[in-house]
């Protein structure tokens, strides 16, 4: 087992996950006809990370990696965007997780095959994440995914989130829900809904707040998770916009306009980086909707999962453009 590089610098935010090396079809159809693939990189935490990044912040990706070639790609790619993978492991024994994922020409969600049992990522444990790397941050960001990959992920989730409540950082929470990674629907909701008590900021989808809290609207699942000790509550409303809630106000904000919706996946990620961003440098609860309504809106109009996240100057004219427009 070996580790990249040493000493990291300082950070904004930490982050820690899965990210697979992804297979994109070529062409349309269903994936057992396709045969030309092109290789990109997979991963709900990695994507926020990207986005972050692309946005000028300092961000660190906590993960392991098969000792192959996706798991070189994967850390270049990151390391390419400016993420400090300092402390992402390479593991000797396990391979890097992948996946194939078909393309789709009419807006709707793409097929897609994993292959990540049994991968480095899973072996994450809590001591891959010391203390002093949190410390060294402001902001910790965590999805659900990582915590229904194994025991010992679901512990360094806990352990992570928990340490960063303690040293008076701010933490985020997106279920991004994937019911086939857990045993049951019930086991599922109780972890969910546990480690996001333990948030600040937490970011469901309007449908993954009705799964996880057996409610229906936007307010109600906001109030269960102020309740259980969020601060803050984001939901996604997708062509609706955003919802946002704390203990003493809420708003409404607009989706962004899109004129032709290209691929689905990481719109939920890019609405995250900018939550997260603006969140940060102290916008308006109203602002930093805007901001992430007009990041997933730039996710929602290209090819891939993170390709369309913005960069700084990109960021500020958009982000104009979308104010103007509601």
């Amino acid at each position: 087992m070996t580790i990249l590089n040493s000493h990291p610098p300082a950070h904004d935010i930490v982050t820690f996950g899965e990210t697979m090396a992804m297979l994109v079809a070529g062409e349309t159809g269903p994936l057992s006809h396709v045969t030309h693939f092109t290789k990109r990189i997979a991963g709900a935490d990695s994507n926020v990370a990207i986005g972050l990044a692309r946005l000028g912040l300092e961000v660190a990706w906590i993960s392991r990696v098969g000792n192959d070639s996706l798991g070189r790609f994967i850390t270049d790619t990151l390391i390419g965007e400016g993420i400090d993978c300092s402390r992402v492991l390479i593991d000797d024994e396990y391979p890097t997780g992948f996946q194939f994922k078909s393309r789709r020409d009419d807006g709707g969600d793409p097929e897609v095959e994993y292959f990540r049992r049994g991968s480095a990522a899973s072996r994450l444990a809590p001591h891959d994440l010391p203390r002093a790397l949190l410390q060294s941050a402001r902001h910790l960001h965590c999805t659900g995914i990582p915590p229904a990959l194994s025991d010992a992920t679901l512990a360094l989730t806990r352990h992570a989130m928990s340490t960063m409540r303690e040293l008076g950082g701010t933490v985020s929470f997106d279920p991004n829900l994937r019911p086939a990674l857990w045993p049951d629907t019930a086991t599922m909701q109780a972890e969910i809904n546990a480690l996001a008590a333990m948030a600040d900021w937490v970011m469901p989808g309007l449908e993954e707040g009705r799964i996880l809290t057996g409610l229906d609207t936007a307010e109600a699942i906001a109030d269960f998770y102020l309740e259980r000790g969020a601060r803050e509550v984001v939901i996604k409303l997708g062509a609706d916009g955003a919802w946002w809630q704390n203990r003493d106000s809420s708003l409404h904000c607009p989706a962004q306009s899109v004129s032709r919706i290209v691929d689905t996946v990481g719109a939920g990620d890019g609405f995250a980086a900018g939550f997260i961003s603006a969140r940060l440098e102290g916008l308006s609860p109203r602002d930093c909707l805007e901001r992430a309504n007009f990041i997933g809106a730039c996710a929602l109009g290209v090819a891939g999962d993170m390709e369309g996240l913005p960069r700084r100057d990109e960021l500020d004219v958009g982000t104009h453009t979308a104010r103007t427009s509601f």
